[in-house]
C-alpha cells in the first residue's frame, strides 16, 4: 500500500494522507479535526521531516529513544511537539523527557515510577497514553484487557503522569475483521475506562492505525493515528526493528 506514496513529495503525500482521514472521520461520523495525526519520522533525515514541518505537520512520533533525541536535536526551534510511540525502557526515561511531550507506550508500574521520579526532579507533568495487547500476542507489549482497570487505579498514585487515554497496535495480518475486533477491543476498554476508571473523562484518546489501516482506525473510533510510511515511503529496515515480533507488512506505521 505504501508504495503509491514513495514518488510524491513529502507535501503532496501528507496532504492525501490528511484528506484521507478528513474522508474517514466524515464516514464515521465525526469532524475531521477530531483525528490527531502523528508523524512517524523512524529512519527518515531530518530535512525531510523539516519538509513535513513546512507543510503544516506539528506532531512527530518516534519509536527510538535515541534516534528521536537526535533528530529533535536537530530540529530545535520548529514549531513541533514529540510523542514517544515505541516500548520504553525504564533506563532510557531522562533521555526520552529531554524531547518527547508524550509517551503513548506506557504498559508497567516500573516504567510509571521510573517516570514519575525524573518528571517530579524536573518540576513538569507528562501526557501518557496506556499501551494494551489488544492481538494477544506474546511478541507484543501492552497490558492485557483484565489487567487495565487495576493499571488505571495504580496510575493515581503518580501526581506529574496525566493519563489521556489508551494505545495499541493491532494484530499484522491482511485479514481486516481481525485487525477491526483489535480496535474495536480498545475502543470498549476506552469506553468502560470513560464511566469506572478514577481519571474519568480524562481518558478520551484512542491511538490506533498506521500507514495501512488508518482509515479502519479512524472509523472504529481513533483520535489518534500514526502514519509514517504513507508519507515518507518504505523504510529500509523491517518493522521488527522498531516493534520485535513483527512481520513487515502494509500496516506498518
Amino acid at each position: 500500500m505504501t508504495d503509491r506514496y514513495q514518488h510524491g513529495s513529502v507535501a503532496a503525500n501528507l496532504e492525501t494522507v490528511r484528506k484521507r482521514i478528513r474522508d474517514a472521520a466524515l464516514r464515521s461520523g465525526r469532524a475531521a479535526d477530531t483525528v490527531r495525526l502523528v508523524l512517524v519520522t523512524k529512519t527518515v533525515a531530518a530535512e525531510r521531516v523539516r519538509e513535513a514541518i513546512a507543510a503544516g505537520q506539528e506532531i512527530l512520533g518516534e519509536n527510538k529513544v535515541q534516534e528521536g533525541r537526535r533528530k529533535a536535536e536537530a530540529l530545535a526551534g520548529e514549531p513541533v511537539r514529540w510523542s514517544m510511540i515505541g516500548h520504553l525502557q525504564s533506563n532510557k526515561v531522562k533521555d526520552v523527557l529531554r524531547f518527547a511531550d508524550e509517551v503513548q507506550s506506557l504498559d508497567r508500574l516500573s516504567l510509571a515510577t521510573a517516570l514519575e521520579k525524573r518528571l517530579q526532579h524536573l518540576g513538569r507533568g507528562l501526557d501518557v497514553l496506556v499501551q494494551v495487547n489488544t492481538s494477544n500476542e506474546a511478541s507484543k507489549y501492552g497490558l492485557a484487557e483484565g489487567e487495565v482497570a487495576q493499571f488505571l487505579r495504580e496510575l493515581t498514585a503518580f501526581d506529574s503522569l496525566r493519563p489521556r487515554g489508551f494505545m495499541t497496535l493491532a494484530r499484522f495480518t491482511a485479514d481486516t475483521d481481525e485487525v477491526r475486533r483489535c480496535f474495536r477491543l480498545l475502543r470498549s476498554i476506552r469506553d468502560r475506562a470513560l464511566q469506572e476508571a478514577p481519571q474519568g473523562d480524562a481518558l478520551a484518546e484512542l491511538s490506533m492505525g498506521m500507514s495501512g489501516d488508518f482509515e479502519t482506525a479512524i472509523e472504529e473510533g481513533a483520535t489518534v493515528v500514526r502514519v509514517g510510511q504513507a508519507v515518507f515511503g518504505a523504510r529500509p529496515l523491517p518493522d521488527s526493528y522498531y516493534w520485535p515480533g513483527a512481520v513487515k507488512k502494509e500496516a506498518a506505521c
